[in-house]
């Protein structure tokens, strides 16, 4: 089960896209330096398909892309909800998911997905924005992850 805490509309975590990022609690990865550590918390409304597309209809016509912002602890629901705007709005909305995973779970189907970004904080690598991050992030073409992190380095 999902949980969210919140959403915003964001502009940066997914190149080229106006985002609704949903903030997804009950987090299990404990990332020291951790910016949203109140996402650790099992609290928030229940993130299911009808809340989901409630959450979209709201911001219909104004963004291109649905973001979940972790879902670690429940990488299947994270994948269904994707599934959920897939079969709902087809190519038309873009979709992308957060994870502090260093990679994709067993059985998990990067094609309902436009983007993923794998790994955990670490503050000494910094974030997406700096050459010497950990963490990647993937455009997802056929199925298959291209990594494009450099287009969130700083020139």
């Amino acid at each position: 089960m999902l949980k969210y805490a919140g959403t915003d509309i964001v502009f940066q975590e997914f190149p080229d896209e106006v985002t609704l990022a949903i903030n997804l609690t009950r987090c299990p990865n404990n990332c020291p330096g951790c910016h949203s550590s109140y996402l650790k918390e099992d609290a928030g409304r229940i993130l299911d398909d009808a809340e989901l597309l409630s959450l979209i209809a709201n911001y219909r016509g104004e963004i291109t892309c649905v973001g979940l912002m972790g879902g670690d602890g429940d990488p299947q629901g994270v994948m269904h909800l994707m599934d959920t705007v897939r079969l709902t709005y087809g190519d038309t909305l873009r979709t992308g998911w957060y994870s502090g995973r260093d990679e994709l779970p067993a059985g998990f189907n990067p094609a309902v997905f436009d983007y993923v970004k794998l790994g955990a904080y670490m503050e000494a690598c910094g974030p997406l924005s700096s050459p010497a991050t950990n963490q990647r992030m993937y455009r997802v073409t056929e199925g298959k992850l291209r990594d494009i992190t450099p287009r969130f380095w700083k020139k």
